[in-house]
Protein backbone atom coordinates (compact mmCIF):
# COMPACT_ATOMS: atom_id res chain seq x y z
CA UNK A 1 0.00 0.00 0.00
CA UNK A 2 2.91 2.41 0.76
CA UNK A 3 3.24 5.22 -1.79
CA UNK A 4 -0.38 4.88 -3.27
CA UNK A 5 -2.71 8.11 -4.62
CA UNK A 6 -5.75 8.54 -5.99
CA UNK A 7 -6.59 10.11 -8.80
CA UNK A 8 -7.28 13.77 -7.97
CA UNK A 9 -10.82 14.74 -7.84
CA UNK A 10 -12.50 17.74 -7.28
CA UNK A 11 -15.50 17.91 -5.05
CA UNK A 12 -18.32 20.97 -4.27
CA UNK A 13 -18.18 21.47 -1.16
CA UNK A 14 -21.81 21.05 -0.11
CA UNK A 15 -22.08 17.79 1.11
CA UNK A 16 -25.34 15.25 -0.37
CA UNK A 17 -25.20 13.20 3.19
CA UNK A 18 -24.34 14.85 6.99
CA UNK A 19 -24.47 12.95 9.88
CA UNK A 20 -24.58 15.04 12.85
CA UNK A 21 -23.92 13.53 16.28
CA UNK A 22 -26.02 10.06 15.29
CA UNK A 23 -26.98 7.77 18.74
CA UNK A 24 -28.27 4.51 17.99
CA UNK A 25 -29.22 2.58 21.17
CA UNK A 26 -31.18 -0.73 21.74
CA UNK A 27 -33.09 -0.79 24.78
CA UNK A 28 -33.45 -4.36 26.54
CA UNK A 29 -34.99 -6.02 29.72
CA UNK A 30 -31.11 -5.12 31.53
CA UNK A 31 -30.79 -1.83 30.58
CA UNK A 32 -29.93 0.35 27.24
CA UNK A 33 -27.02 -0.72 24.77
CA UNK A 34 -25.63 2.31 22.86
CA UNK A 35 -24.32 0.72 19.70
CA UNK A 36 -23.22 4.17 17.92
CA UNK A 37 -22.20 6.94 20.10
CA UNK A 38 -21.95 10.47 18.73
CA UNK A 39 -20.89 9.67 14.60
CA UNK A 40 -20.80 12.27 12.95
CA UNK A 41 -19.40 12.58 9.30
CA UNK A 42 -20.37 13.83 5.71
CA UNK A 43 -20.10 12.95 2.07
CA UNK A 44 -19.84 15.18 -0.79
CA UNK A 45 -21.63 14.72 -4.30
CA UNK A 46 -19.21 12.82 -6.21
CA UNK A 47 -17.11 11.26 -3.26
CA UNK A 48 -16.91 7.97 -2.39
CA UNK A 49 -16.67 7.49 1.77
CA UNK A 50 -14.86 3.82 3.36
CA UNK A 51 -16.10 2.71 5.95
CA UNK A 52 -13.76 0.05 7.62
CA UNK A 53 -13.46 -2.07 10.96
CA UNK A 54 -13.43 -5.10 12.48
CA UNK A 55 -16.67 -6.49 12.73
CA UNK A 56 -18.85 -5.29 15.20
CA UNK A 57 -17.64 -2.01 14.83
CA UNK A 58 -20.79 -0.56 13.74
CA UNK A 59 -20.33 0.16 10.27
CA UNK A 60 -23.65 -1.70 8.88
CA UNK A 61 -25.63 -0.50 11.39
CA UNK A 62 -24.84 2.89 10.33
CA UNK A 63 -25.65 2.18 6.98
CA UNK A 64 -28.97 0.61 7.87
CA UNK A 65 -29.86 3.99 10.17
CA UNK A 66 -29.07 6.24 6.98
CA UNK A 67 -31.44 4.15 4.99
CA UNK A 68 -34.30 4.17 7.56
CA UNK A 69 -33.98 0.46 8.19
CA UNK A 70 -32.97 0.00 12.17
CA UNK A 71 -34.36 -3.30 13.37
CA UNK A 72 -36.82 -3.04 16.10
CA UNK A 73 -36.18 -2.44 19.04
CA UNK A 74 -33.21 -0.16 17.56
CA UNK A 75 -33.60 3.71 17.51
CA UNK A 76 -32.07 6.67 16.70
CA UNK A 77 -31.87 8.10 20.28
CA UNK A 78 -30.40 11.76 19.12
CA UNK A 79 -28.63 13.34 15.77
CA UNK A 80 -29.25 14.01 12.55
CA UNK A 81 -29.28 12.67 9.11
CA UNK A 82 -29.12 15.14 6.28
CA UNK A 83 -29.84 14.03 2.31
CA UNK A 84 -28.87 17.42 0.55
CA UNK A 85 -29.37 19.65 3.28
CA UNK A 86 -33.13 18.02 4.05
CA UNK A 87 -33.56 15.93 7.48
CA UNK A 88 -34.75 12.56 6.99
CA UNK A 89 -34.04 10.33 10.00
CA UNK A 90 -37.33 11.64 11.75
CA UNK A 91 -39.85 11.19 8.44
CA UNK A 92 -42.87 8.97 8.41
CA UNK A 93 -42.53 5.58 7.28
CA UNK A 94 -44.46 5.99 4.05
CA UNK A 95 -42.44 8.62 3.05
CA UNK A 96 -39.04 7.15 4.11
CA UNK A 97 -40.41 4.25 1.76
CA UNK A 98 -40.61 6.96 -1.33
CA UNK A 99 -37.11 8.11 -0.61
CA UNK A 100 -35.52 4.48 -0.57
CA UNK A 101 -35.04 3.69 -4.36
CA UNK A 102 -35.40 6.84 -5.39
CA UNK A 103 -32.90 9.31 -3.68
CA UNK A 104 -30.85 6.55 -1.46
CA UNK A 105 -29.70 3.36 -3.41
CA UNK A 106 -28.90 0.19 -0.72
CA UNK A 107 -26.81 -2.73 -2.31
CA UNK A 108 -26.86 -5.12 0.97
CA UNK A 109 -24.48 -7.80 1.88
CA UNK A 110 -26.81 -10.93 1.48
CA UNK A 111 -28.23 -11.01 -1.96
CA UNK A 112 -30.97 -13.47 -0.86
CA UNK A 113 -32.37 -11.04 1.53
CA UNK A 114 -32.68 -8.33 -1.34
CA UNK A 115 -34.48 -10.18 -4.20
CA UNK A 116 -37.63 -11.34 -4.60
CA UNK A 117 -37.65 -15.47 -5.55
CA UNK A 118 -40.93 -15.65 -6.95
CA UNK A 119 -40.57 -12.51 -9.46
CA UNK A 120 -38.00 -12.44 -12.31
CA UNK A 121 -35.11 -10.59 -11.99
CA UNK A 122 -36.37 -8.17 -15.31
CA UNK A 123 -39.56 -7.47 -13.56
CA UNK A 124 -38.07 -7.04 -10.37
CA UNK A 125 -36.06 -4.34 -12.31
CA UNK A 126 -38.37 -2.84 -14.65
CA UNK A 127 -41.00 -2.36 -11.83
CA UNK A 128 -38.46 -0.62 -9.36
CA UNK A 129 -37.53 1.31 -12.64
CA UNK A 130 -41.06 2.79 -12.95
CA UNK A 131 -41.93 2.86 -9.60
CA UNK A 132 -39.38 6.30 -9.26
CA UNK A 133 -38.81 7.34 -13.30
CA UNK A 134 -41.39 8.30 -15.62
CA UNK A 135 -40.69 6.07 -18.69
CA UNK A 136 -42.81 3.39 -20.18
CA UNK A 137 -42.35 -0.72 -19.40
CA UNK A 138 -40.37 -0.75 -23.08
CA UNK A 139 -37.64 2.21 -22.03
CA UNK A 140 -37.71 0.43 -18.47
CA UNK A 141 -36.67 -2.95 -19.79
CA UNK A 142 -33.92 -1.01 -21.93
CA UNK A 143 -32.86 0.18 -19.00
CA UNK A 144 -32.78 -3.16 -16.84
CA UNK A 145 -30.93 -4.73 -19.67
CA UNK A 146 -28.21 -2.30 -19.79
CA UNK A 147 -27.93 -2.35 -15.93
CA UNK A 148 -26.86 -5.90 -15.71
CA UNK A 149 -24.77 -5.25 -18.63
CA UNK A 150 -23.23 -2.99 -16.78
CA UNK A 151 -22.73 -5.39 -13.86
CA UNK A 152 -21.20 -7.63 -15.52
CA UNK A 153 -23.94 -10.49 -16.79
CA UNK A 154 -23.45 -11.91 -19.81
CA UNK A 155 -26.23 -12.16 -22.25
CA UNK A 156 -28.42 -9.97 -20.26
CA UNK A 157 -31.64 -9.66 -22.93
CA UNK A 158 -31.98 -13.71 -21.56
CA UNK A 159 -31.02 -13.60 -18.14
CA UNK A 160 -33.16 -10.50 -17.52
CA UNK A 161 -36.47 -13.18 -17.43
CA UNK A 162 -34.62 -15.66 -15.43
CA UNK A 163 -35.20 -16.33 -11.82
CA UNK A 164 -33.04 -15.41 -8.86
CA UNK A 165 -32.53 -19.37 -8.10
CA UNK A 166 -30.77 -19.64 -11.80
CA UNK A 167 -28.24 -17.02 -10.52
CA UNK A 168 -24.90 -17.96 -8.85
CA UNK A 169 -24.16 -15.78 -5.85
CA UNK A 170 -21.69 -13.83 -7.51
CA UNK A 171 -24.72 -13.11 -10.32
CA UNK A 172 -27.03 -12.48 -7.30
CA UNK A 173 -25.05 -9.64 -6.13
CA UNK A 174 -24.57 -8.31 -9.20
CA UNK A 175 -28.87 -8.22 -9.49
CA UNK A 176 -28.54 -6.53 -6.39
CA UNK A 177 -25.98 -3.76 -7.70
CA UNK A 178 -28.96 -3.06 -10.87
CA UNK A 179 -31.57 -3.13 -8.28
CA UNK A 180 -29.76 -0.01 -5.89
CA UNK A 181 -28.12 1.12 -9.38
CA UNK A 182 -32.04 1.25 -11.31
CA UNK A 183 -33.52 4.98 -10.38
CA UNK A 184 -30.24 6.80 -10.28
CA UNK A 185 -30.20 7.52 -6.71
CA UNK A 186 -28.09 10.68 -5.33
CA UNK A 187 -26.59 8.52 -2.75
CA UNK A 188 -25.54 4.72 -2.47
CA UNK A 189 -24.94 2.86 0.86
CA UNK A 190 -23.13 -0.32 -0.25
CA UNK A 191 -22.68 -2.62 2.72
CA UNK A 192 -20.00 -5.58 1.51
CA UNK A 193 -20.84 -5.15 -2.16
CA UNK A 194 -18.02 -7.28 -3.85
CA UNK A 195 -17.58 -10.00 -0.96
CA UNK A 196 -19.29 -13.16 -3.22
CA UNK A 197 -17.52 -11.56 -6.23
CA UNK A 198 -14.15 -12.90 -7.63
CA UNK A 199 -11.46 -10.37 -8.46
CA UNK A 200 -11.86 -9.09 -12.08
CA UNK A 201 -15.65 -8.92 -11.24
CA UNK A 202 -14.89 -7.17 -8.33
CA UNK A 203 -12.74 -4.39 -9.98
CA UNK A 204 -15.55 -4.00 -12.47
CA UNK A 205 -17.89 -3.05 -9.85
CA UNK A 206 -15.54 -0.61 -8.58
CA UNK A 207 -15.09 1.06 -11.43
CA UNK A 208 -18.95 1.02 -11.75
CA UNK A 209 -19.37 2.99 -8.34
CA UNK A 210 -16.50 5.06 -9.40
CA UNK A 211 -18.40 6.18 -12.82
CA UNK A 212 -21.56 6.49 -11.13
CA UNK A 213 -19.90 8.78 -8.75
CA UNK A 214 -18.02 10.68 -11.74
CA UNK A 215 -21.20 10.84 -14.45
CA UNK A 216 -23.91 11.38 -12.03
CA UNK A 217 -22.48 13.37 -9.03
CA UNK A 218 -24.13 10.76 -6.73
CA UNK A 219 -22.01 9.83 -3.48
CA UNK A 220 -21.19 6.19 -1.82
CA UNK A 221 -20.87 5.31 1.38
CA UNK A 222 -18.83 2.21 0.98
CA UNK A 223 -18.57 -0.51 3.47
CA UNK A 224 -16.20 -3.50 3.50
CA UNK A 225 -13.55 -5.26 5.43
CA UNK A 226 -10.87 -5.26 2.65
CA UNK A 227 -8.41 -2.11 2.48
CA UNK A 228 -7.55 -3.31 -1.04
CA UNK A 229 -11.18 -1.95 -2.12
CA UNK A 230 -11.15 0.92 0.36
CA UNK A 231 -6.97 1.87 -1.39
CA UNK A 232 -8.83 0.88 -4.78
CA UNK A 233 -12.15 3.06 -4.59
CA UNK A 234 -12.58 5.79 -2.26
CA UNK A 235 -11.75 9.08 -1.85
CA UNK A 236 -11.87 9.14 2.13
CA UNK A 237 -12.05 6.78 4.59
CA UNK A 238 -13.25 6.42 8.50
CA UNK A 239 -12.49 4.01 10.43
CA UNK A 240 -15.08 2.66 12.94
CA UNK A 241 -13.99 1.17 16.32
CA UNK A 242 -16.51 0.30 19.16
CA UNK A 243 -19.29 2.52 17.72
CA UNK A 244 -17.21 5.43 17.15
CA UNK A 245 -15.26 6.60 14.46
CA UNK A 246 -11.79 6.26 15.38
CA UNK A 247 -9.87 7.91 12.13
CA UNK A 248 -11.04 9.31 9.16
CA UNK A 249 -9.47 11.31 6.19
CA UNK A 250 -8.35 11.62 2.60
CA UNK A 251 -7.86 7.21 1.96
CA UNK A 252 -3.93 7.98 1.02
CA UNK A 253 -3.26 9.26 4.66
CA UNK A 254 -4.75 7.11 6.37
CA UNK A 255 -3.56 4.26 4.37
CA UNK A 256 0.61 6.04 4.57
CA UNK A 257 0.40 7.54 7.78
CA UNK A 258 -2.41 6.48 10.06
CA UNK A 259 -3.03 8.33 12.89
CA UNK A 260 -4.60 6.15 15.43
CA UNK A 261 -3.06 3.50 16.81
CA UNK A 262 -6.50 1.30 15.81
CA UNK A 263 -5.54 2.22 12.09
CA UNK A 264 -2.27 1.57 12.61
CA UNK A 265 -2.89 -1.91 13.78
CA UNK A 266 -5.17 -2.93 10.48
CA UNK A 267 -2.47 -1.91 7.98
CA UNK A 268 0.26 -3.23 9.60
CA UNK A 269 -1.50 -6.48 9.54
CA UNK A 270 -1.56 -6.60 5.99
CA UNK A 271 1.12 -8.82 4.52
CA UNK A 272 3.56 -6.36 2.86
CA UNK A 273 5.48 -8.35 0.01
CA UNK A 274 8.69 -5.88 0.09
CA UNK A 275 9.52 -7.30 3.59
CA UNK A 276 10.64 -9.85 5.06
CA UNK A 277 8.99 -11.40 8.43
CA UNK A 278 8.16 -14.51 9.78
CA UNK A 279 5.49 -13.60 11.54
CA UNK A 280 2.56 -10.82 10.49
CA UNK A 281 0.96 -7.92 13.37
CA UNK A 282 -1.77 -8.85 15.49
CA UNK A 283 -3.51 -6.23 17.13
CA UNK A 284 -4.35 -8.43 20.57
CA UNK A 285 -7.85 -8.88 21.76
CA UNK A 286 -11.06 -8.25 20.42
CA UNK A 287 -13.63 -5.87 19.84
CA UNK A 288 -15.37 -5.41 23.46
CA UNK A 289 -19.56 -6.57 23.80
CA UNK A 290 -22.02 -3.61 23.75
CA UNK A 291 -22.66 -4.17 27.39
CA UNK A 292 -18.67 -4.13 28.32
CA UNK A 293 -17.21 -1.30 26.68
CA UNK A 294 -14.18 0.24 28.71
CA UNK A 295 -14.69 3.61 30.57
CA UNK A 296 -12.39 6.38 28.58
CA UNK A 297 -10.98 5.47 24.83
CA UNK A 298 -12.52 2.23 24.21
CA UNK A 299 -9.65 0.93 22.32
CA UNK A 300 -7.39 1.31 25.66
CA UNK A 301 -7.17 -2.29 26.40
CA UNK A 302 -5.55 -3.03 23.11
CA UNK A 303 -3.50 0.12 22.24
CA UNK A 304 -0.32 -0.92 22.92
CA UNK A 305 0.67 3.08 23.78
CA UNK A 306 -2.28 3.65 25.84
CA UNK A 307 -1.46 5.92 29.23
CA UNK A 308 -3.58 7.41 32.25
CA UNK A 309 -5.74 9.67 29.99
CA UNK A 310 -7.07 7.30 28.05
CA UNK A 311 -8.28 5.12 30.79
CA UNK A 312 -10.48 7.91 32.21
CA UNK A 313 -11.32 10.45 29.41
CA UNK A 314 -12.81 9.40 26.19
CA UNK A 315 -11.24 11.24 23.28
CA UNK A 316 -12.94 13.44 20.30
CA UNK A 317 -11.56 13.72 16.93
CA UNK A 318 -8.78 15.74 17.04
CA UNK A 319 -6.62 17.48 14.55
CA UNK A 320 -3.95 14.62 13.35
CA UNK A 321 -1.98 15.78 10.59
CA UNK A 322 -4.45 15.36 6.99
CA UNK A 323 -6.58 13.32 9.15
CA UNK A 324 -8.35 13.85 12.14
CA UNK A 325 -8.44 10.96 15.04
CA UNK A 326 -9.91 10.39 18.26
CA UNK A 327 -6.73 9.77 20.19
CA UNK A 328 -5.04 11.45 23.18
CA UNK A 329 -1.36 11.20 21.33
CA UNK A 330 -2.66 13.86 19.28
CA UNK A 331 -3.68 16.43 22.45
CA UNK A 332 -1.36 19.19 22.28
CA UNK A 333 -0.35 18.21 25.76
CA UNK A 334 0.70 15.16 25.08
CA UNK A 335 4.23 14.37 23.49
CA UNK A 336 4.62 11.73 21.69
CA UNK A 337 6.85 9.43 18.46
CA UNK A 338 4.09 7.37 17.04
CA UNK A 339 4.72 3.76 17.55
CA UNK A 340 6.32 1.67 14.67
CA UNK A 341 3.20 -1.28 14.59
CA UNK A 342 4.80 -2.72 11.35
CA UNK A 343 7.37 -4.72 13.98
CA UNK A 344 5.70 -7.15 16.32
CA UNK A 345 5.02 -6.13 19.57
CA UNK A 346 8.29 -7.40 21.19
CA UNK A 347 10.73 -5.98 18.89
CA UNK A 348 9.39 -2.28 19.38
CA UNK A 349 10.99 -0.40 21.67
CA UNK A 350 9.08 1.87 24.62
CA UNK A 351 8.91 5.05 22.14
CA UNK A 352 6.16 7.26 23.31
CA UNK A 353 6.40 10.05 25.80
CA UNK A 354 2.97 10.45 27.01
CA UNK A 355 2.97 13.91 29.27
CA UNK A 356 0.94 13.67 32.32
CA UNK A 357 -2.33 15.76 30.83
CA UNK A 358 -3.66 19.11 33.22
CA UNK A 359 -6.60 18.90 34.62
Amino acid sequence: MSGFNPPSTSHPTMSLLQVNNLIVEFPGRRGTLRALDDISFEIAPGEILGVVGESGAGKSLTGAAIIGLLEPPGRIASGQILLEGRRIDNLPDEEMRRIRGRRIGAIFQDPLTSLNPLYTVGRQLVETIQTHLPVDRQEARRRAIGLLEDTGIPAAAERIDHYPHQFSGGMRQRVVIALALAAEPRLIVADEPTTALDVSIQAQIIQLLKRVCRDRGAAVMLITHDMGVIAETCDRVAVMYAGRIAEIGPVHEVINQPAHPYSMGLMAAIPDITLDRERLYQIDGAMPRLNAIPSGCAYNPRCPRAFERCNAERPDLLEAGATRAACWLHDAHSRFVMPDLTQHPSQRADNVDCGSSPQ
